[in-house]
């Protein structure tokens, strides 16, 4: 488990104009361009990366790792991924030199979903504890949250920017407008590698229990109508 430290970096704070101007000043940009101009405008040290090693994660790691490869990666590991998932990390961990910091739910917590099985029952408090208060115990150690959503997988994300303000952080998506076409010719262009189980039909892979075959996130939560974990709401 990855253990934070004291922050003694003072949190950055934005108001809505300097967010309006950031969006206007990103929105021309490529996503390559985007990531470089982030590091160029803020600290590295003010920045967290995410990556839920799934599906098609590749993309954003292999832009991050050619422009910053001591970026820190963060992995929400809930005890629950499937085992192509873990073989995929460890993959993308070596061919990009990533530096990869697990983080997971306390013991007791992670334990008691297990016996419960309470993904079958209440799917959302599952995630609240094995994805969402893994991650909230180091977001405050940071001021900018750097991920790979894109507006096609699901309407929430659709109405996203690339820069928002959720409670206390800045949320950037510098994969936001990239089409679905887009992703695939960069990910043909430079073979990267997909996840081994996006040939059997998983578009968007999360924990095993929970995640069947489909398209974009549809697969997810045993096609139930929850599309979203809770990290990014």
């Amino acid at each position: 488990m990855f253990e934070t430290t004291s922050r003694i970096r003072p949190l950055l704070s934005f108001t809505a104009e300097e967010i309006k101007a950031l969006n206007a000043k990103y929105k021309p940009l490529s996503a390559s361009e985007r990531i470089k101009q982030l590091y160029k405008d803020f600290d590295a040290a003010d920045v967290m990366l995410t990556s839920s090693f799934a599906a098609t994660s590749a993309f954003l790691l292999k832009l991050v790792s050619d422009i910053n490869n001591q970026q820190e990666v963060f992995f929400i590991d809930t005890g629950y991924h499937f085992d192509d998932t873990l073989s995929y990390k460890s993959q993308l961990e070596k061919q990009y030199n990533l530096n990869v910091k697990s983080v997971s739910a306390i013991e007791e917590e992670h334990e008691f979903t297990s016996k419960d099985e309470t993904w079958k029952k209440n799917p959302d408090f599952c995630c609240s504890i094995n994805k969402v208060k893994p991650l909230d115990r180091i977001k405050q150690h940071f001021s900018i949250w750097m991920s790979g959503l894109m507006e096609w997988q699901s309407d929430h994300r659709a109405s996203l920017d690339i820069f928002e303000l959720r409670g206390e952080m800045l949320k950037f998506y510098p994969l936001l407008d990239i089409s679905k076409e887009k992703r695939d010719a960069y990910i043909e262009e430079h073979q990267l590698p997909f996840h081994p189980l996006v040939a059997k039909g998983y578009n968007s892979i999360g924990c095993k229990h929970c995640t069947v075959p489909g398209e974009d996130r549809n697969g997810r939560w045993n096609n139930n109508p929850k599309t979203e974990c809770g990290l990014h709401l």
